[in-house]
């Protein structure tokens, strides 16, 4: 065991006993700190309330509230939340739904234990995780929708000045670089990376790396 897995919180979420009970246990083994599971809508946003992990693994297809509901109910009230969704469904709508309620990564049921562990502890860190051919489908609408902005009220503030190191970082991540390539590539520390999108986050009033990326795109900095 890790100390990196032994201070993450995870809670697993699938309407299916035994293959929920499975995923909670190769995460235990792996050494992950499994707060909670759950079955269904209601006592998932129940049960993430009380138990407040840091990732939440959910599955898309739950009886009495759907997992993109429960998504975005848990993400609005704990900002620090990732969610991982672990979905049957490759679907373009799903992902993308999944994307919009605040998921952070999204793999599909056919990854090997191996990398759903892998997943786990790059959402943990803080990277988007998808399904290879996913991502270029997330960031295509990401550029769709930046592409069509809404209109800035009258009143909004200034957007806030980034540092050019913040600045820099940010256009690596829009550009998909994990935080390991970011820090190799600037020749600075994994946690150094961290701090700086930490600090950009706190400045923007984003919640998540997802949310920072769109930001990013909307001003052209992925192509920059």
């Amino acid at each position: 065991m890790s100390t990196e897995t032994e201070q993450v919180r995870v809670m697993v979420v699938d309407d299916h006993p035994m293959w929920r009970d499975a995923v909670a246990r190769d995460l235990a083994a792996a050494g992950y700190d499994v707060v909670a599971t759950a079955g269904d809508g209601p006592q998932a946003v129940r049960r993430a309330k009380a138990a407040v992990p840091d990732v939440l693994v959910l599955d898309l297809n739950l009886p009495g509230l759907p997992g993109a509901a429960v998504c975005k109910e848990l993400v609005a009230e704990q900002p620090g939340l990732r969610v991982l969704v672990l979905s049957a469904s490759g679907e373009h709508a799903d992902v993308l739904e999944a994307v919009k309620s605040g998921a952070t990564g999204y793999l599909l049921k056919s990854a090997s234990t191996e990398e759903l562990l892998d997943a786990v502890r790059r959402t943990a860190a803080g990277d988007p995780v998808f399904t290879p051919g996913l991502a270029g489908l997330v960031l295509g609408e990401y550029r769709r929708l930046a592409a069509d902005p809404a209109p800035a009220a009258p009143d909004e503030p200034k957007a806030p000045r980034l540092t050019d190191r913040e600045t820099e970082v940010l256009r690596l991540v829009a550009k998909g670089l994990s935080y390991k390539q970011i820090a190799e590539r600037l020749v600075i520390s994994h946690r150094t990376v961290q701090n700086h999108v930490q600090n950009t986050l706190g400045k923007l009033q984003l919640h998540n790396r997802v949310e920072l990326v769109r930001y990013a795109i909307e001003r052209g900095l992925d192509d920059a």
